[in-house]
């Protein structure tokens, strides 16, 4: 039996990233003791795969509930293992930073491609 880690992520991505009420439904696992204790048992792989949806529903998710289930959650996980917590913190935020590097790449890559074009009578470019 392989690894599904890649699609579980995409699934659970996905299930945080659907409107309010499926993500709100989904948070409400966490009030389930025996949910809670499973989860606990396995958090080395629970954790992992649902870090960043927590921290981008933390970051800007418009529904009140949603938002403080997502903040009860991520206490959860920091009370339980804060070391694991931490990492997948780390992770994240090395994460972040890559996209935010490839991202000022392309703007840049864009830039000397419309100086270029300038220069060569481009002037009918536009800039978007």
């Amino acid at each position: 039996m392989g690894c599904k880690v890649g699609r579980e992520k995409r699934e659970i991505c996905r299930v945080f990233g659907y409107g309010y009420q499926v993500s709100e439904r989904a948070l409400f696992f966490w009030n389930n003791e025996h949910i809670v204790g499973l989860i606990a048992q396995n958090r080395h792989v629970v954790l992992p795969l649902i870090f960043e949806a927590l921290e981008k529903n933390i970051l800007g998710h418009w529904n009140q509930a949603v938002h403080g289930l997502t903040v009860n959650v991520r206490k959860m996980f920091m009370e339980v293992d804060a070391e694991l917590f931490e990492e997948c913190r780390r992770q994240y935020e090395e994460k972040m930073a890559r996209a935010r590097e490839v991202e000022d790449q392309r703007e840049m890559t864009w830039k000397r491609l419309a100086d270029v074009a300038a220069e060569r009578g481009g002037g009918n470019l536009v800039a978007v």
